[in-house]
Order: C-alpha cells, then sequence, then structure tokens
C-alpha cells in the first residue's frame, strides 16, 4: 500500500502530558547525537536490531531499555497496530534544522514512517512536498519519507517527536486510509496503568538476494513516479530485460552462494545499459534522478554485501548519503 498524501493525520489523538512526563523520566545519558552529526538533533534509541545502543537499520528489531521504561509510548504502539522497526524519540534543539532531503534507502522505502509530536512550540515548522505546517502536541501523523521533507524549530524551545518506523499492519493502514478521508482525530481511550497488548517487531527486513517479485514491484513503482521522456519506453525495456533475467536466475538459484555470480553480472550489466541511455538525466517526481534511486534503492541492495552474517549489511550506493528526519 502506498501513502496518497505528503502528510496524513490519523484520526487518534494521545496524552502528550504523559508522553512529556515519561520523557522527563528518562537519564540524560538517553540521549545520543544525530549519527549525522546535525547541530541541535538528539535522539532516544526505542527500538533497534537486537535493542542493541545502535544507529544500524537491518536486524531482528527489539525493544531498547528505554522504551521498557516507557509504558505509555508502549500502550501508543500497541493501539496503533503494527509490526515495530526501527523507533525513537527525536529532539530538535531552538534554532535547530534538518536540511531538506528525501529518503531513498531501502529500509525506509519498505517502511511507513508516524509522528507523534510531543513537546512542540509555534515556531516548529515542518515541510514536506512544498507545504510548511505546525504539528499539534499529541496529534498522530504519517510522513510520506519519499518526498523532500525539513523541519526547523525557530522557538526557543526543545521540540521532541515520538517517531516510528513500521511495515505496517491492517489496524494502522485502516487508520490511514480514515485520515485520508479526512476523519476527526478522537481521543484514543487508554487510562493510565493499562496495560498494552504484546508489541511484535519485525524480524525479517532485508533479503539475502531480493526476490524477483519484490523487485520487480520497485522498479514499477519508480518507473510509475518518473516523468515521461523520449528515453523512457528504452529505460523500461532495459529494465524488464533485467527483471527477466534475474527471475530466471532465481529461478535456478534462489539466494544460494552459487547463483551470486551471476547476479553481480546482471547488475553490472543492468548498470550499463542504463547508463548508455543516458538514464541518470530522467527525473522523478521528488526531483530525484531515476537512475540514483534505482542505484541506491534496488541494486545496492539486491544482494546482502555481507552474506556470512546474520542480518545481512547493505553497502550504499556510489554517492548516496543517509539522512533521518
Amino acid at each position: 500500500m502506498r501513502l496518497t498524501h505528503p502528510l496524513t493525520r490519523l484520526p487518534v489523538r494521545f496524552d502528550d502530558a504523559r508522553l512529556t512526563a515519561e520523557i522527563a523520566a528518562l537519564p540524560a545519558d538517553a540521549w545520543t547525537p544525530h549519527p549525522n552529526g546535525f547541530p541541535g538533533n538528539d535522539a532516544v534509541r526505542l527500538v533497534t536490531p537486537e535493542g542493541n545502543d545502535t544507529d544500524r537499520l537491518f536486524g531482528p528489531m527489539a525493544p531498547t531499555e528505554h522504551l521498557q521504561r516507557c509504558p505509555y509510548i508502549m500502550e501508543i504502539m500497541a493501539e496503533l497496530g503494527a509490526v515495530w522497526g526501527r523507533s525513537r524519540l527525536m529532539g530538535l534543539g531552538p534554532g535547530a534544522a534538518v536540511p531538506a532531503h528525501i529518503d531513498i534507502n531501502y529500509y525506509w522505502r519498505t517502511h511507513v514512517r508516524i509522528h507523534v509530536p510531543v513537546i512542540t512550540n509555534p515556531g516548529v515548522e515542518f515541510t514536506v512536498d512544498g507545504e510548511t505546517r505546525h504539528l499539534a502536541a499529541g496529534d498522530c501523523w504519517a510522513l510520506d519519507t519519499f518526498r523532500s521533507h525539513t523541519v526547523v524549530n525557530r522557538g526557543s524551545e526543545r521540540r521532541v517527536h515520538l517517531v516510528l518506523d513500521t511495515v505496517g499492519g491492517e489496524r494502522l493502514w485502516d487508520l490511514i486510509r480514515a485520515g485520508e478521508t479526512g476523519v476527526d482525530p478522537n481521543k484514543v481511550p487508554l487510562s493510565p496503568g493499562d496495560a498494552p497488548q504484546e508489541l511484535q517487531f519485525e524480524q525479517s527486513n532485508a533479503p539475502l538476494v531480493m526476490s524477483p517479485w519484490e523487485l520487480k514491484c520497485h522498479v514499477a513503482d519508480l518507473l510509475g513516479r518518473t516523468a515521461p521522456e523520449p528515453a523512457l519506453s528504452r529505460v523500461e525495456a532495459c529494465l524488464d530485460r533485467f527483471v527477466t533475467g534475474w527471475a530466471a536466475a532465481w529461478a535456478r538459484f534462489e539466494a544460494s552462494d552459487e547463483g551470486l555470480p551471476t547476479y553481480s553480472e546482471l547488475l553490472q550489466s543492468v548498470r550499463r545499459g542504463l547508463e548508455t541511455i543516458g538514464a541518470e538525466h530522467l527525473t522523478m517526481a521528488n526531483g530525484r534522478s531515476l537512475y540514483f534511486v534505482l542505484d541506491a534503492l534496488v541494486f545496492a541492495n539486491a544482494v546482502a554485501q555481507n552474506r556470512g552474517s546474520r542480518p545481512p549489511t547493505y553497502l550504499a550506493a556510489a554517492g548516496a548519503r543517509r539522512v533521518a528526519s
């Protein structure tokens, strides 16, 4: 399923006072600097691979000790009804900002990002796809991170959001679809001390070798977001040949090491073909080069680079830069 709006308010509201109290009770050393070193940006890791103190994206997810100290946040996650991936509290100091960016990393392209403002002020401005708004404390939003987005805190007080990444779930998508139709938020009936249902965390979030069906879906989605140009039909033909070859290789090897030379040659061949066509000049609706996104999202993640470990790790495409909002 795909988000149809850059920013969608879900028809639920949460108690920002309870959230603020839980955050205030966390130790100061729970907050860590932004992994890209953006001034004034810090975070508390709530869900990470194996619950460890890390910014890694891939691996079996589990709650950190900090999440376990926050029963109301766990109630919120249970109420939203999803399988949870990497999640954090994200702080933004007075005068600080997150530069405009688009998330094309494989992990975020397969996840939905949920924002719950906790501590905010009128000077906090969130801009997505050219539209700027202030997000009120206690509201709940689904953000399309594949569109350009940025946030700035022009106020004199620190901003804190609860930011949850998830592959989704039936309950969550029902809420998103309701939000897209403009249903007004209602207070979620959660009382202090209510025991949340057991939270579910993702255990599989990256393939050793991308299946032809997943690969085909990514390619079709990216082509559907690309402006029609004369070279587009040639790019489509090149990618269709690549997907067909990948399906044939998958039928022979699936994810076995024996197929690695074949998969490697297919990737080299499609890159050469697209470069010859000039695919880097084709532009997607979000302003990014189609070739750049294909390389960073699909080609760089089609085969795990470190297959001897679990979970697999991935190498970023040349020139790709990971930025977390």
